[in-house]
């Protein structure tokens, strides 16, 4: 075998193991994920509207958002209401149309979606701290070469 065909053997190896690494820390991590889930106020639609808000940085309109999920400009409207009453979503001015009224996550929205989709408990500093210095500046080595690929986050 040629080098890169080592090579390509090796990093094929190395992938699924990080792989079944990756897999056996989302399950340790599962209790501290579903903890935050279980805690919320927000219903899963309202979820699933907020996750879309936060992840469109321009937000989007309430007649989008109906489209999107198959329900009833007044459902989206009641849903929207119940997001902006809890401080996760706010309603503007659209910039270019002042007729339309677009919604947008707030950084309190922002913050409730990285808590229940996003947190990685298996990350947490404490967790980090318990690791020896070399490996820990390997992880992040490892950590900026995977997200200098999938830039930008």
């Amino acid at each position: 075998m040629t080098d890169d065909a080592d090579d390509a053997a090796e990093k094929q190896r190395v992938v699924k193991s990080i792989e079944k690494l990756t897999a056996a820390m989302e399950e340790a991590a599962l209790p501290a994920l579903v903890t935050p889930l279980l805690d919320t106020e927000l219903t899963i639609q309202q979820l699933k509207v907020l996750i879309v808000l936060v992840t469109t940085p321009d937000g989007s309109t309430g007649k989008g958002l109906a489209e999107s999920f198959g329900v009833a400009m007044a459902s989206m409207s009641g849903l929207l209401d119940r997001l902006v009453t809890q401080g996760v979503a706010e309603r503007t001015e659209d910039p270019i149309d002042h007729r339309v009224r677009r919604v947008k996550a707030t950084p309190l929205g922002a913050s409730v979606v990285r808590k229940l989709v996003a947190a990685r408990p298996e990350f947490r500093s404490d967790i980090l701290m318990s690791v020896d210095l070399d490996d820990l500046r390997s992880l992040e080595k490892g950590m900026q070469a995977v997200s200098a690929k999938h830039s930008p986050l």
